[in-house]
């Protein structure tokens, strides 16, 4: 039985992409706790937006102001 054997060298790690620092396993793909909790905070303050249509309130199946009234 023949075993599939890949000789080929793993991919290189990324660089952190906060500062560019060679990632850590532990955090990946991030260097440190610090660079994860910073990009945490731009997913959290909306700094970072998916692509898409705009959507309408209506849409969202949030109340508006004047149904709260």
């Amino acid at each position: 039985m023949a075993e599939n054997q890949d000789t080929s060298p793993p991919p290189a790690p990324r660089p952190c992409p906060i500062c560019g620092k060679p990632a850590v396993h532990r955090f990946r793909p991030f260097c440190s706790s610090r660079c994860r909790d910073i990009d945490l905070g731009h997913w959290l303050k909306g700094s970072y937006v998916i692509p898409g249509e705009p959507v309408e309130e209506s849409e969202t199946g949030l109340p508006t102001r004047e149904d709260e009234t």
